[in-house]
């Protein structure tokens, strides 16, 4: 038997529906997702790494899909945006892309204290106190002692006349996974939660349905024009499309050629 190294370094069997469903990912289609598991099949060996069973699926992919020379994996592509504002505007856009009107980076006065709060989301009667956790190193669990935070902040400025909001939800939002027993007490307090994981609101999977790709998603992005983007709040590479050139080049202050280059690359990756 196969088996595989955990990024926390314990094993388990290699599954060749893994790599199949990380194909499909991908955006490849069932027969080309099988012939790359038949590959890294013959590849593997005991012990090895998953980054290195991932490395495999994008280099056999490639063969199918071109446009996977250019990016890098989602998961290491949402940890390289900064916490702020960068992922906290990614956060804002995956809201929106599920319908809520968002407010960024409020102060909002509770019973006792003042809070701070990343995003306030309103869609009908529902008024989200959303607190955004990202983490640099995307393995790592969301913790009970962030929820336990999130849920004493959110109980403080609910029902009070103390702001102009009447806040009847909570959600966490992070890049990485939840926790078993965070699972259990979201459950039992009615906390939402945006994670890698989430049952509910999978991050993995609505920024690949919806193709909400980071900036960070494509390969070797020169760090001072991603945050150049991203203090401008242009943290997606649908926004890199979207924006006009010649506000691109005053926000970057990079040649317009490079500019191009950029949203050559964003446009493969997106198909359009």
């Amino acid at each position: 038997m196969v088996r595989v190294t955990k990024f926390d370094g314990t094993l388990q069997p290699f599954d060749r529906k893994k790599v199949i469903n990380t194909c499909l990912k991908l955006h490849g289609n069932p027969e080309q997702a099988s012939d790359v598991a038949n590959h890294v099949e013959k590849d593997i060996f005991d012990g090895i790494k998953t980054k290195e069973v991932l490395r495999l699926i994008f280099k056999y992919m490639k063969g199918h899909r071109d446009e996977i020379k250019y990016h890098i994996d989602l998961r290491t592509a949402i940890s390289l945006l900064r916490p702020k504002p960068d992922f906290e505007h990614f956060i804002g856009l995956i809201l929106k892309d599920m319908g809520y009107a968002i407010e960024m980076n409020r102060f909002v006065r509770g019973q006792c204290v003042e809070h701070e709060v990343d995003v306030i989301a309103k869609n009908g009667n529902e008024t989200a106190f959303v607190e955004v956790k990202h983490h640099v190193n995307p393995h790592i669990y969301v913790g009970m002692e962030t929820f336990l935070e999130y849920w004493a902040a959110f109980e403080d400025v609910k029902n009070t006349k103390n702001n102009n909001y009447d806040f009847t939800s909570v959600t966490i939002a992070s890049n990485a996974k939840v926790s078993d027993y965070s699972k259990k007490y979201a459950a039992c307090k009615g906390i939402n939660y945006i994670a890698w994981n989430s049952p509910a609101n999978s991050m993995e999977k609505i920024v690949n349905e919806k193709k909400l790709y980071p900036i960070t998603f494509i390969k070797n992005l020169d760090r001072n024009l991603q945050g150049r983007l991203g203090d401008a709040g242009i943290v997606t590479l649908k926004q890199v499309l979207e924006t006009d050139m010649q506000k691109l080049k005053s926000i970057t202050g990079v040649s317009q050629g490079k500019l191009e280059d950029v949203r050559t690359i964003a446009s493969r990756i997106l198909g359009v």
